[in-house]
């Protein structure tokens, strides 16, 4: 996975459902990627992360790599006590 710095503004795309590549996206921008991923995977649901992006700098990271992000051991942020599920992966 590239690097990413979580104190870097940050951009998050994100669509209403996984299902149309028609559905409205959401744009939000956070000061930093940390406050970024925290929204993403606590605030968004399931289905809303799995068409998710955040682009920082140059970077883009997609649904599973933003999970990692908020996995990970850098993340800066406290995590909720129960963050929500991943939405099932659809077969290729």
């Amino acid at each position: 996975m590239e690097q990413f710095n979580f104190t870097e503004p940050a951009e998050l795309f994100a669509t209403l459902t996984r299902r149309s590549k028609r559905a409205p996206v959401t744009y939000k921008r956070f000061d930093t990627g940390a406050e970024a991923v925290k929204y993403a995977v606590e605030v968004l649901s399931p289905e809303q992360l799995y068409g998710s992006a955040i682009e920082s700098g140059e970077e883009r990271f997609e649904a599973a790599a933003i999970r990692e992000l908020y996995e990970s051991a850098e993340y800066p942020l406290q995590r909720t006590a129960t963050p929500k599920p991943a939405a099932p992966q659809q077969p290729a």
